[in-house]
């Protein structure tokens, strides 16, 4: 009966699978094997794998086997086999090898080696060479090394099957559509499907591979129909007569069962692109009005109609979201939103970061091991339990922190009627006023009168069980969600811990979104993704205005300038220049950034500008402000600056300056330094937020130095105890001052 050995090749993992499905298909004997199936078929049998399997690669058909020991034991297998009786000589062919064995360097000169034992054979049979062509042969040769055996087979398949058809050439998806359909099997929408009305549901859809494999399987679509080329087509064997039957055979039932299915694959995803690549596909496969595809957030998604089905998601990770702050509040809300709104469905969530599953806080019914291609992955299946029945009229919130969401709504209340008054647009609203929710949240308003948090979760030290962090911070963040009433694509999660040098300033992410906000006047730049802060420090706020208020007319210094937002509102407050410093290109770019927001021309030097070299009014320049200082303060004629702004990193090794920088330990130096460059009746205010940080006593006894810190907290940084200390330093009256005849000169 069976007169076609087989082997199916499929993804790591979907060996189980597969083995059911061919036996469906008439293999027999099918058993699984290292990276596939093996079995035995007919003709029929093996053209019906071809077109019906949803979860192979490929379809080989052994030619030989033999023992490898070298090179010429691939050409003396090879010789054996009468090609001319194989294919014609006016077909092209390809080679394809894989694996690898001891004797053997290297893939491509096995295949050397093949294809001129090929070649040589229709040479002694009297035929003409055929032609090798990579690109699209009419027959694939596929040859496996595994150790000391080799097994050379013909690919009766071709190309990959799965290659559907439908999606556009060239185009490469993070998601195979066989495996694609392992995932859709393993979530059981089989099961699921069997009911006509219940929906498939896929909130991060992208491309729309999932649901048009779940539309196709539902719609009894045979996978491999809209394929125009197929590698038995210039097999000497091949019979048309009993392809075209099948073929004829699967249109019809693809017409049948797409007349019968409903509108009932629901996707949506962030990515404008995405959505438009998800229709072409989904119309290149026949499922016109089939796919109802949207813009918008995962977090958002609800259930598309009242009968339960089945959501499954493949999210994005790698160059979509290579972040795992983003990751952490992705998960953190999905798993809220499912278990609020999604009572009574199956939820299928695939991903390569399983490390970070718990954060969904839904206890996996089963957990699958699949690979992405060489990416080990879990398909995590879940039954979601119907939600609690409504208690006086309003629904319970999953995930509650009652806790955390009261505190936040009276913090919300009262302070936000003080930033009305003061007209501040960007505000800290919570900062771990309860212990147990250590995170920070804070608001910000753009020009645009977008409403964006920003929610920091400060690290739980090592006795904290890690799964009442995890759930406190769920609690935190749908809390910050429900509370603010605020979309999730503007609700900006980071983690903060302990920081080294400038790696609090080290990118997290390339969004590279910037957003403009308002203070004081003043248009700022922010950016909530790409950092660990967004660009604007809002507890230097009030220093920033006094600033302002007093830069008319004056020489204004910013030392470890960060983006310049301080030398924003010296310019707007009429400074007569502004100097700003730090060593970062990229701060420095976005300072001036900042000042051209404002409409103040800015000049940006690579190098410190020399003593005496003439100034734009508003410059820039990169430099080590530690050494900068020190080398301007020991000049005969320091440049002379009447108000400066030193706001140094609590620590920083960073491998651009010289040694470190410690502010409790070095802040005596910098502050001599810099005094030296203060012009008579000038001041210099300088700030840290290290916690219990002491002012050097020989700088309170050398200095007119004032303790200025609850004149520089706003009502949203009066939580006690204040990391935030700010100091008002001045020339004793009566001291003998530096000479003025450095003073930087300015355009």
């Amino acid at each position: 009966m069976y007169s076609l050995p087989l082997f199916v090749t499929c993804s790591r993992g979907v060996e189980p699978l597969l083995v059911a499905e061919l036996a469906a298909l008439g293999v027999g004997e099918a058993r699984e094997a290292r990276g596939g199936v093996a079995g035995k078929a007919t003709l029929e049998t093996a053209y019906r794998a071809c077109l019906w399997s949803r979860l192979a690669s490929r379809v080989l058909l052994p030619l030989k086997t033999f023992e490898l020991g070298d090179a010429q034991a691939i050409y003396d297998a090879a010789q054996t086999i009468d090609w001319p009786d194989v294919f014609a000589a006016g077909s092209s062919f390809a080679i394809e090898v894989a694996g690898r064995t001891p004797g053997i360097a290297n893939t491509h000169f096995a295949g050397l080696k093949l294809k001129d034992a090929i070649v040589d054979g229709f040479r002694a049979a009297g035929f003409e060479r055929p032609n090798v062509d990579t690109e699209q042969p009419d027959i694939r040769l596929h040859l496996h090394l595994d150790r000391e055996q080799g097994s050379l087979s013909l690919d009766l398949a071709g190309e990959s099957l799965h290659r559907r058809g439908y999606r556009a050439r060239g185009v490469e998806a993070p998601l195979k559509e066989n495996l694609a359909c392992a995932i859709l099997v393993r979530a059981g929408w089989p099961e699921v499907m069997a009911n006509a009305d219940a929906p498939l549901l896929d909130p991060m859809c992208g491309s729309g591979t999932l649901l048009i494999e779940g539309a196709w399987l539902a719609a009894d679509v045979a996978p491999g129909i809209l394929r125009s080329r197929w590698g038995f087509e210039a097999w000497l064997d091949h019979k048309p007569a009993v392809w075209a039957r099948l073929v004829e055979e699967a249109g019809q039932r693809r017409a049948d069962g797409l007349a019968k299915l409903a509108a009932r694959f629901h996707g949506s995803d962030l990515e404008p692109r995405a959505i438009t690549a998800a229709r072409a596909n989904a119309e290149r496969a026949g499922l016109n009005g089939k796919l109802i595809l949207g813009i918008g957030d995962a977090i958002a998604a609800r259930p598309p109609v009242a009968t339960p089905g089945l959501v499954v998601t493949n999210p994005p990770y790698g160059e979509r979201l290579a972040n795992d702050a983003e990751l952490v509040k992705l998960y953190s809300l999905l798993g809220v939103s499912l278990k609020q709104h999604f009572g009574g469905w199956h939820f299928g969530f695939f991903t390569a970061r399983d490390d970070l599953s718990p954060r969904l806080g839904l206890r996996a019914e089963k957990i699958s091991s699949l690979y992405n291609g060489a990416i080990p992955c879990k398909l995590l299946r879940f039954e979601i339990a119907a939600a609690a029945p409504a208690v006086n009229g309003a629904a319970p919130v999953v995930e509650a922190a009652d806790d955390f969401a009261n505190r936040l709504r009276k913090n919300l209340k009262h302070l936000g009627k003080w930033a009305k008054r003061a007209g501040v647009n960007c505000w800290r609203v919570y900062d771990a006023d309860l212990p147990e929710y250590a995170v920070a949240v804070d608001l910000y308003e753009t020009v645009d009168g977008e409403q964006h948090a920003h929610v920091q979760e400060y690290a739980a030290p090592k006795s904290v069980d890690p799964q009442r962090a995890e759930k406190r911070l769920r609690g935190a963040l749908a809390g910050v969600q429900s509370v603010l009433d605020i979309a999730p694509a503007r609700l900006h999660y980071k983690l903060r811990q302990s920081q080294k040098g400038t790696s609090q300033y080290q990118r997290q992410n390339d969004n590279e979104r910037m957003y403009v906000i308002d203070e004081h006047g003043c248009r700022l730049y922010v950016n909530f993704d790409d950092y660990l802060d967004t660009g604007v420090f809002l507890d230097h706020r009030p220093i920033r205005k006094r600033i302002q208020s007093e830069a008319a007319g004056k020489r204004f210094l910013n030392l470890f300038c960060y983006t310049g937002a301080a030398s924003v509102h010296a310019a707007q407050g009429g400074a007569a220049s502004t100097l700003s410093l730090d060593m970062s290109n990229t701060y420095l770019e976005w300072a001036q950034r900042n000042l051209l927001l404002n409409d103040h021309h800015s000049k940006r030097f690579d190098r410190p500008p020399p003593p005496g070299q003439r100034l734009t009014q508003h410059s820039l320049a990169r430099a080590d402000c530690v050494l900068w200082l020190e080398e301007r303060a020991k000049l005969p004629t320091p440049p002379q600056f009447d108000l400066i702004f030193l706001d140094p990193p609590t620590f920083s090794n960073s491998k651009k300056m010289e040694g470190t920088l410690d502010v409790q330990r070095d802040h005596g130096r910098l502050i001599r330094d810099t005094m030296a460059l203060l012009a008579p009746g000038g001041t210099l205010y300088f700030s840290t937020n290290r916690r219990s940080f002491k002012l050097d006593t020989l700088i309170e006894g050398q200095f007119d130095a004032r303790d200025i810190t609850a004149q520089t907290l706003d009502e949203d940084f009066k939580r006690p105890p204040p990391a935030h200390r700010c100091w008002s330093i001045r020339r004793h009256a009566g001291k003998p001052m530096s000479p003025t005849a450095g003073i930087v000169e300015i355009d």
